[in-house]
């Protein structure tokens, strides 16, 4: 009988896509599948560091042969649910010449004028490349759910056209990770707080947090419907407890592992006489 496998990290945290969403059921303080502690779980991240930066240049250096695969990394959450600081944390272990870093705005004028998945497809990873996006193509069923910015019936297609979308991106060799950074209501206040209170967290404060606060039931709703109606075997939703942020970075660092494991990029042979040339050296050339 073959030995069934262990569950792993992708599986504890996956977002059911057969059923609603409800965020109220999720504790934003859990350590799902984590380490035991903050200690362990920073060892755990020094650790993983290494491997992941061998598998990010093995992704690159298969690319070199022809290789069209690559990872897509995206990050959304409320406001002060770390996406910034995973991007810090995480993706600092990388090789930054094979990241490809995105942090979406408010649309510019210029990307108004187009579909909004026209500034999605421009800022896409290259074969090879690890491709980070803090906010996404998911912010036009968010904030454009909540503020009303479009019209119902086109949010409706927008779900479909992600869908669709996803599935592209799929078939073309991008392995998608979406995660939600899922943050308690106390804790987004206890770091607003936070940024008031020190000097040199004033540049991160925004007022208009204040008032993104008093809509917050409206966007655990908009994520709900997010989650579970683009949730897909091939673009599943990861839901990441964001209370801790220990828990968070380890979480994220150890999906992307995961993957790429999972991905098991090779290094190409090479396409030249290895003797040849080392032979060559050797003589003086």
């Amino acid at each position: 009988m073959a030995k069934k496998r262990k569950p792993g990290l992708s599986d504890l945290l996956r977002v059911p896509d057969d059923r609603p969403v409800d965020l109220s059921a999720y504790d934003a303080r859990a350590t799902t599948g984590g380490p035991r502690d903050k200690r362990a779980a920073l060892a755990d991240i020094a650790r993983t560091g290494e491997r992941l930066a061998d598998l990010q240049e093995r992704l690159w250096a298969a690319s070199t042969a022809g290789d069209r695969r690559r990872v897509l990394l995206v990050l959304q959450g409320m406001d002060t649910s770390g996406k910034g600081g995973t991007v810090k944390h995480v993706i600092g272990q990388f090789n930054p010449s094979g990241c490809r870093i995105k942090a979406f705005k408010a649309p510019t004028p210029r990307e108004r004028k187009h579909s909004f998945l026209w500034r999605i497809r421009r800022e896409l990873p290259h074969p090879g490349e690890l491709g980070i996006f803090d906010r996404s193509h998911y912010e036009d069923v968010l904030i454009a759910r909540v503020r009303e910015l479009a019209p119902p019936a086109e949010l409706g297609r927008r779900y479909d056209q992600i869908n669709d979308f996803e599935e592209s991106l799929a078939d073309d060799g991008v392995t998608l990770i979406k995660c939600f950074l899922h943050i308690s209501y106390e804790e987004q206040r206890r770091r607003l707080l936070e940024r008031l209170d020190r000097p040199d967290k004033h540049w991160k404060f925004n007022v208009g947090d204040i008032d993104e606060r008093e809509l917050w039931p409206a966007y655990q709703e908009a994520y709900e419907l997010a989650l579970h109606r683009c949730s897909s075997p091939q673009a599943p939703w990861y839901l990441i407890p964001a209370d801790r942020k220990w828990y968070r970075n380890w979480a994220v660092g150890r999906l992307l592992l995961e993957h790429l494991q999972a991905l098991d990029p090779r290094y190409p042979k090479a396409d030249f006489d290895v003797a040849e040339a080392r032979e060559r050296l050797l003589k003086g050339a």
